[in-house]
């Protein structure tokens, strides 16, 4: 499973709306949104910020 699924898993499971979670990633709705769309990938950067939130190493 990548990243981004994991990060949807979460967002559901913990029942966080795009935004909010956009809000707690320090990111854009609209990047958030990408990403579940599959239009874009996070950064290296971003994907630290994900890891770190889902408690991943």
């Amino acid at each position: 499973m990548d990243i981004v699924a994991k990060l949807e898993n979460y967002r559901l499971e913990k029942r966080v709306t795009q935004e909010a979670l956009a809000d707690k990633l320090g990111v854009a709705f609209s990047t958030v949104n990408r990403w579940f769309n599959r239009k874009s990938s996070p950064n290296k950067i971003q994907t630290h910020h994900i890891k770190k939130l889902l408690k991943i190493k």
